[in-house]
């Protein structure tokens, strides 16, 4: 059997990984693709686990390569990626691909994969919400806070294109559906 794919989207502070967190604790032949980025590492972030970091150069030139299965330049000189060999490596194994992807990033693997990928987007109560999450995680400057607001405001558009909406007002609920989602598309 071809693995599939669960991509989750939503803006930032929405709830998503922590969603996925869940769903990877439930169902062990689903396995996390770890994404490719450019942006500078995090405290506690280790390199493979959190993310694989390339520098912008290293990032451009595996994108000429044609090494990624989508990519996008999410601000100016800032990259993020699916490399192809992460989900060779998954699916090797027998597993399941579980993404964590920008809006973008989610749109162009359901357009690549079709019917083998099940499009979850995961949508803030509110902007307001959104932003006081955000706030409330204290690693945002106001700077970085305004634009993340403003890019999650645009993302929101995109929210009917995926093949389903989960809203993160109650995270025990929005899990659970997820959940159930997820369960029905492994057993088509």
């Amino acid at each position: 059997m071809e693995g599939k794919l669960v991509i989750f989207s939503a803006p930032s502070g929405s709830g998503k990984t922590t969603i996925v967190k869940q769903l990877l604790k439930v169902f062990p032949k689903i396995e996390f693709s770890v994404s490719a980025c450019s942006r500078t590492m995090r405290e506690g972030e280790v390199n493979g686990k959190d993310y694989h970091f390339l520098t912008p150069d290293e990032f451009r030139e595996q994108i000429e390569n044609n090494e990624f299965v989508e990519w996008e330049e999410v601000y100016p000189g800032s990259y993020y990626g699916t490399l192809q060999s992460e989900l060779e490596r998954i699916w090797a194994k027998g597993n399941h691909v579980a993404f964590d992807v920008d809006v973008k990033g989610g749109l162009n693997l359901k357009k690549k994969f079709g019917t083998r990928a099940l499009a979850i987007f995961v949508m803030p109560p509110s902007v307001e919400e959104l932003r006081k999450r955000l706030v409330n995680r204290g690693t945002e400057s106001l700077e970085s806070l305004e634009k993340r607001v403003g890019k999650a405001a645009e993302e929101l558009t995109f929210a009917k294109d995926f093949d389903m909406i989960i809203i993160n007002d109650s995270l025990d609920k929005a899990v659970q559906e997820t959940l159930g989602h997820v369960r029905a598309f492994l057993n088509e």
